[in-house]
């Protein structure tokens, strides 16, 4: 996707060849500030300090930090230690443990000597797949939103989004605004509506930033607006990215995404998830068996924005020792979702609907 009018992506290898480049996304929208990860430190603290975050885009940053841990000590015990120090960073993306595992299964049948360019190949090979599995979720995506514009006569489509699922949150396209960067590009008319989503604002300073750079219409609006709007039938779908979905087909999202999808069944808005097959948990049935990373309460009396000298500055919103709850994601059971967009297709948010698409996970979701 564009970045200042230039394709771009996430995360990409340095010129030394060895080194990682990233954008540092807690910056973002007001300054574009790309940071280099050269230890497996450095790589976890870009994860659990949310310079990236989406989960496919912390697998591939996981999967990078395993192949800088192999270049300083390419040893059996340093593969372990890196794979559960990076493992702990952030708890409910599953993206995360799965490129960890397919990781160690890559490097520990291989001679000490073969690691480091192994784990630079593999991690490479991640990433690329990142991208191709998110164009065939825009491509799936799309036929949704083509018979939406059929029934428009020429009329925006207006398409609802939580939090950021976009090519920020992976390495490139994105899985809930693929389809819709597919539409704007094939020059069906969309309208985005943004939600700022609180507390760390993910709508308004990632989405809204990677839709104006691309020239997608899109509206900000308040995490609380999003009802009111489906009221009035200015809503015809809504698609959302995850973290983590289950062999049953619930769902867990960032907080609030459950919300918009009560609003959405009580007004008949058709509600989709978009996501690759790494973000599914077939170990898990039920949503209540995820784990939901509870992050620090300063997110939620503070919030980061731009004065007017310039400088990029945290202010507090409420008073002083006001105590304060921050879960970072929310559970949407399956009944409340319409469909799951995949790279192989659109199912059913239920068990058979997901082994409808991948008939191989038969033995894995028993």
């Amino acid at each position: 996707m564009k970045l200042d009018g230039v394709p771009s992506r996430t995360i990409w290898l340095e010129r030394d060849g060895w080194s990682v480049g990233i954008l540092n996304q807690t910056l973002l929208p007001h300054k574009i500030d790309r940071v280099t990860l050269r230890t497996v430190e450095d790589a976890a603290h870009a994860i659990k300090s949310m310079q990236v975050r989406g989960a496919p885009l912390i697998g591939v940053t996981a999967a990078y930090g395993v192949a800088l841990a192999m270049r300083a000590d390419a040893s059996d015990a340093a593969l372990d230690h890196a794979v559960k120090f990076l493992a702990v960073q952030r708890p409910t993306a599953v993206n995360l443990r799965w490129a960890l595992e397919d990781m160690r299964a890559t490097l520990a049948p291989l001679a000490v000597n073969a690691r480091v360019a192994a784990a630079y190949a593999r991690a490479g090979a991640i990433a690329e797949d990142d991208v191709e599995m998110c164009r065939h979720i825009g491509l799936n995506g799309l036929a949704l939103i083509k018979d939406l514009a059929e029934k428009k006569d020429g009329r925006p489509v207006n398409i609802l989004t939580h939090c950021n699922a976009g090519w920020l949150a992976c390495v490139d396209w994105g899985t809930a605004t693929s389809p819709i960067y597919q539409a704007h590009d094939a020059g069906i008319p969309v309208h985005v509506w943004v939600d700022e989503t609180r507390p760390r604002n993910q709508g308004a300073a990632l989405t809204a930033f990677e839709l104006l750079q691309h020239g997608v219409p899109h509206s900000l609006i308040a995490d609380n607006a999003g009802g009111h709007f489906m009221q009035r039938d200015d809503v015809d779908l809504v698609i959302v990215g995850t973290d983590r979905v289950t062999a049953g087909g619930d769902v867990a999202n960032k907080i609030g995404t459950y919300l918009k999808a009560l609003a959405a069944h009580d007004n008949a808005v058709p509600f989709y998830v978009a996501l690759p097959y790494s973000t599914i948990d077939w170990s898990i049935e039920k949503g209540a068996d995820i784990p939901i990373e509870e992050r620090g309460a300063d997110e939620v009396l503070n919030v980061q924005g731009r004065l007017s000298n310039g400088d990029i500055a945290s202010v507090a919103i409420s008073p002083e020792g006001t105590p304060a709850r921050n879960p970072a994601f929310d559970v949407t059971p399956a009944r409340l979702v319409t469909g799951l967009i995949t790279e192989r297709g659109v199912c059913a948010a239920s068990r058979q609907g997901l082994l409808s698409l991948y008939p191989e996970k038969k033995s894995a979701a028993a």
